[in-house]
């Protein structure tokens, strides 16, 4: 394998085909998900689920087929979308009377039920969320972060009230913050968007950015305030406790697959995968070592404290494969295995195991009987640790000090000799376009949100004009 220093996207799609999470599709920009790749979607999944439906929200499936005409009813929607729709004409053998798009995201057939379903005051709040697959004909693809088709979950409320719907926007905005960072181990940059990057259709739009190894920022989550736009577009009233026909407010927030791409991009090394035990399909590996099919007392070990851990919940598996145990650690090491457990001859005359943590060099005699609560805790700890190393590779490549465009110009250059990240970098921005794509013209920095007020020190002028600045912005070069 390469080193991320030599080629950081090379490593990358290494990285992610040795631990066989993907494979490539017959179709440009499009990939399988393998067992390895696709639990960890699942185990995604389920952090989610839980707290949808804790909140009441609850899940539902829309057609993937969206008539054309729906997209016509919201202007800014389809101006957002048409570049990347894929459009079906035809079917046995005849020419539609109507292009139907694979959808790219479900706003506009989820509006057209949500008219019919909504009524009355009532029939309010009206929540659910959709687990599904989108598409949107991407020109530069790469495997989890940039697919023409991928996996998602998106929410869609509508309420009553302005209020309580910037109130769900938040909370999902905040939910994501806590499952990407608990779950994942990810740190993130919570903000709003600014007005070019809202999405198609949306009054606000907030976000959750990822900073990679590499310094460059993944868009990781985004909850969007609709208002009334939505609902006047698919004529989404209700009648009002004062007998009014009123528009309804309505949001909708999600996450995708770009998630797995993130948290590898984040946490894996040199020596392939690392995943965060709450997402690891396989989170603890035994492997028996020396002449251990001669003695057949080790394997009846390994499947007691096999099957000790699997009553506990916790997702453990058996190589008693005939490879190597060079090889086998090689493997495990390279599908991101939180835990390995080694037991031999010697080990079962001395009562313990010798267990390593992917993340550390480290080898630790562990006996039988504090077996099970070691584990409990090592993969409790190695969370931890890895929410901690990325938040310290964060620190170090997030800059506060530079306030012109040739400061930031020299940052890059600066970066690009010592072979640096250019990370994330906190900017005034006087609050015009003209300025934003300025930025993104000279230097190749998008901006990711502004930062909630009180999360850091405003900045004073514009890094563009010099002008007084009127946001303070976080920008990066992003995936």
């Amino acid at each position: 394998m390469v080193t991320r220093k030599e080629d950081f996207s090379k490593w990358y799609l290494q990285t992610i085909q040795q631990a066989d999470l993907m494979d490539y599709a017959p179709v440009r920009g499009n990939m399988i998900f393998k067992p390895n790749g696709f639990e960890i979607w699942e185990h995604i999944q389920e952090a989610f689920n839980a707290r949808f439906k804790e909140e009441g929200i609850r899940n539902a499936y829309f057609p993937m087929l969206i008539p054309e005409h729906f997209f016509s009813k919201e202007a800014d929607h389809i101006e957002g979308f048409a570049p990347e729709l894929p459009w079906v004409t035809e079917a046995a053998g005849e020419q539609l009377e109507e292009r139907l798009a694979l959808r790219p995201t479900s706003e506009t057939i989820i509006g057209d039920a949500f008219s019919r379903w909504i009524n009355s005051y009532r029939d309010l709040p009206l929540e659910i969320n959709q687990w599904a697959n989108v598409f949107r004909w991407e020109k530069r693809t790469l495997p989890f972060l940039r697919t023409s088709e991928f996996l998602w979950q998106e929410g869609h409320t509508a309420h009553a009230t302005p209020e309580e719907a910037q109130e769900r926007t938040m909370w999902a905005l905040n939910t994501y913050k806590e499952v990407i960072e608990d779950v994942l181990a990810v740190p993130l940059f919570v903000g709003e968007k600014t007005p070019s990057e809202r999405f198609a259709g949306a009054e606000r739009t907030f976000s959750v950015e990822a900073m990679m190894q590499d310094g460059k920022a993944v868009q990781a989550g985004t909850s969007h305030y609709m208002g009334t736009k939505f609902a006047e577009a698919f004529d989404i009233k209700y009648l009002n406790s004062d007998n009014e026909h009123v528009h309804a407010f309505t949001t909708s927030f999600g996450v995708s697959t770009r998630l797995i791409g993130a948290l590898i991009m984040v946490h894996s090394d040199d020596q392939g995968l690392v995943l965060p035990p709450a997402l690891a399909p396989q989170q603890v590996v035994f492997i028996p070592v020396g002449p251990w099919q001669k003695n057949p007392a080790i394997i009846e070990k390994i499947d007691e404290l096999f099957a000790g851990l699997k009553a506990k919940g916790i997702r453990a598996v058996v190589d008693d494969s005939d490879k190597r145990p060079g090889n086998k650690y090689n493997e495990w090491e390279l599908r991101g295995a939180p835990l390995r457990v080694d037991l031999g001859p010697r080990d079962l005359e001395n009562n313990k195991v010798v267990i390593k943590a992917r993340d550390s060099d480290e080898k630790v005699d562990v006996s039988f009987d504090d077996f099970e609560n070691y584990i409990v805790k090592e993969l409790d700890d190695m969370q931890g640790r890895l929410l901690e190393r990325a938040r310290a590779m964060y620190a170090e490549n997030t800059y506060y000090d530079i306030n012109t465009m040739e400061e930031l110009e020299a940052h890059i250059e600066t970066c690009k000799a010592e072979n640096k990240p250019t990370g994330f970098v906190l900017v005034g921005w006087d609050g015009t376009e003209e300025s934003e794509s300025k930025i993104q013209e000279l230097t190749g920095f998008t901006t990711r949100n502004l930062p909630f007020e009180g999360t850091v020190t405003p900045k004073d002028t514009c890094i563009v004009t010099g002008k007084p600045a009127k946001e303070t912005v976080w920008i990066a070069r992003a995936y």
